[in-house]
């Protein structure tokens, strides 16, 4: 068992306490299961076990290739493997390998509606539906060049599409399309946040915000430099920026910045777990845990 060692800084304006925990090589997407958080370490080729409420790294699980981004379906994590184009299904109770399934070419990220893993593929642009219980290959649709993030609404499944710059919709239940939006320059992750969908358009610096029903453009707005990653903790959305090293908060009432949070060196991925927020950070080789304290 590995103990980790982690910085504390106490932020007494914002009432956070931001810990930080050193994982594997080049930490990406990471997935809670309620007790722990998983880490893919894309440089490592494998998947860590942290203990959610002390970093402790429980477990270490070797995948080879390029484990990418991870989900969790209520039982299993499922993790990409991008350079050898299959999913990963882990048993979260006891860290069992319970199968790897082929999906297309280069799979980025991949979100479960309740009843199946839906992978987006950026180099075949297609995503993939696998049913959960078994891992079977349900459906394959093509989407467009360079399918990266990807998001369920409750009834429709959301993807960006960086070579055009445009989120596609389409119903998970039988993959009839529902529309294509515009949106700004690269983007690269999409959140659903109860009524809305949030994008994050990497290289224009900003956020765009539909209307989850219909795709109606609700506002646009400038963010720090390179928004990468979001997630939603129920009142607040917070947003990963690669190029400065932080994480910010924002309401969309108009998108005003909130609060902003240092992080290490290349935040990936953000992550609510129900009480903290974690963002790993790819080139520092650690995960940063932030937690609301008593005021």
């Amino acid at each position: 068992m590995f103990v980790a060692l982690p910085m504390l800084i106490q932020s007494a304006a914002a009432n956070q306490l931001i810990e930080n925990f050193p994982v594997g090589d080049g930490p990406c997407g990471m997935a809670s299961d309620g007790a722990n958080i998983w880490v893919a370490n894309f440089d490592g080729g494998n998947v860590m076990k942290l203990r959610a409420s002390d970093g402790v790294i429980l477990d270490t699980i070797g995948l080879g290739g390029s484990p990418f981004w991870a989900t969790y379906d209520g039982d299993n994590v499922w993790v990409t493997v991008r350079d050898a184009d299959r999913v990963v299904k882990i048993r979260a109770s006891d860290d069992t390998v319970l199968g790897k399934f082929r999906v297309g070419s280069w799979p980025e990220k991949l979100v479960f509606d309740g009843a199946n893993i839906w992978v987006a593929n950026s180099q075949s642009a297609s995503v993939t539906e696998l049913r959960a219980s078994d891992g079977a290959r349900l459906r394959d649709i093509a989407v467009g060049s360079e399918p990266w993030g990807i998001a369920f609404d409750g009834i429709n499944i959301w993807v960006t599409i960086r070579g055009t710059n445009t989120v596609t919709k389409f119903r998970a239940r039988d993959g009839a399309p529902r529309g294509s939006f515009n949106v700004g320059s690269v983007p690269i992750d999409i959140m659903f946040d109860g009524s809305k969908i949030w994008v994050a358009n990497y290289i224009s610096n900003s956020v765009t915000i539909l209307r989850a029903a219909d795709g109606l453009l609700l506002r646009e707005f400038l963010t720090g430099d390179n928004p990468i990653a979001f997630a939603f903790d129920g009142d607040q959305t917070w947003l990963a920026h690669l190029g400065e090293d932080i994480v910010t908060t924002h309401k969309d009432s108009n998108g005003q910045q909130l609060q902003s949070f240092p992080v290490q060196d290349a935040p990936e991925a953000v992550l609510f777990d129900g009480t903290s927020i974690w963002v790993s950070n790819y080139a520092s080789k650690t995960v940063t845990k932030i937690t609301r304290t008593a005021r």
